[in-house]
């Protein structure tokens, strides 16, 4: 049997949080209805599925690049990491990798990047909707810490509410500090820092 891996990522634009990426091999014999690229997808239909996901595929992994990661090395590498680390981790080596969007991560598998995949390969559109409810998921855990971002109603996203808050109260530790509207932030924080001669 061919084994298929589809990969993909949720929080790759977000200005707070970690990137996220899950790998997923379905079960041809435990086909799962309903599949679709996560963002089409209501949150409890993305949750139902997931659970679905989680007890019918053959194998599947979820893993993560840290904000420290993506200020280090960029957001691509980052999520490219991550991917990386999602295949790394299922319990069964696929034969073939299919990874949503242009770029593929280093593996030592046979690997397809697909522009659009999560709407039109299943195994992506499982991967999609792992990423996302995971990483939904440690938002809520992030904003039990930063209650004051908001991060349970925007996921960290740049939304108006998210850029009021960061004005209000200066970016946080989850914060990704090589994003231009938080790294505008930290600058102006620094010029306005008063300065002792010495």
């Amino acid at each position: 049997m061919h084994l298929v891996c589809g990969v993909d990522e949720a929080g790759r634009g977000p200005l707070a949080g970690p990137v996220c990426a899950a790998a997923v091999i379905l079960d041809p014999a435990q086909p799962i209805a309903g599949l679709a690229d996560s963002k089409k997808l209501s949150a409890g239909k993305r949750e139902r599925l997931a659970l679905e996901i989680r007890e019918r595929a053959l194998a599947f992994g979820v893993a993560w690049a840290s904000v420290e990661e993506i200020d280090s090395i960029n957001i691509l590498q980052a999520t490219l990491l991550a991917m990386r680390r999602a295949v790394e981790s299922l319990s069964v080596r696929p034969d073939e990798v299919l990874i949503d969007g242009n770029c593929c991560p280093s593996l030592d598998l046979p690997a397809r990047a697909i522009i659009r995949g999560d709407a039109t390969e299943p195994a992506i559109s499982a991967a999609s909707i792992l990423a996302k409810t995971a990483r939904d998921a440690e938002m809520q855990r992030l904003h039990q810490a930063f209650p004051q971002y908001a991060l349970d109603r925007h996921k960290g996203y740049d939304t108006a509410a998210h850029r009021v808050a960061l004005q209000l109260h200066g970016p946080a530790g989850c914060h990704r500090k090589s994003f231009a509207p938080v790294r505008a932030l930290l600058r102006g924080q620094q010029k306005m820092a008063p300065h002792h001669d010495s």
